[in-house]
């Protein structure tokens, strides 16, 4: 249940009251029984407990097949019966230095 925030028009004091939605709006100061006005407030916001939560922790199941199928590796390409040339390189030509 909310919580609204209630001021007195006639001793100014401020009070909060937990309601139901449904519930229609106080009317009277519980002090002196003057007019009341319902204030805004930010409200609490949501607030969430636990150890994390994630887009992906309630989604549907066909979401997650349809993004397994767009993963699929694409199929290997086909051998091909071309030899593979290897270029041997030519010997380093001698240097005095390498003479016996």
């Amino acid at each position: 249940m909310p919580t609204y925030e209630y001021e007195c028009q006639k001793c100014q004091y401020r009070f909060e009251l937990s309601q139901s939605m449904k519930e229609a709006p106080k009317k009277t100061c519980p002090k002196c029984k003057g007019r009341v006005k319902r204030l805004f407030g930010t409200g609490a916001g949501i607030i969430f407990k636990g150890s994390g939560f994630y887009s992906t922790d309630y989604r549907k199941p066909g979401y997650t097949d349809a993004a397994k199928k767009d993963t699929t590796p694409a199929p290997a390409a086909p051998a091909t019966d071309s030899k593979s040339t290897t270029t041997k390189k030519p010997p380093a030509p001698k240097t005095p230095a390498d003479k016996d």
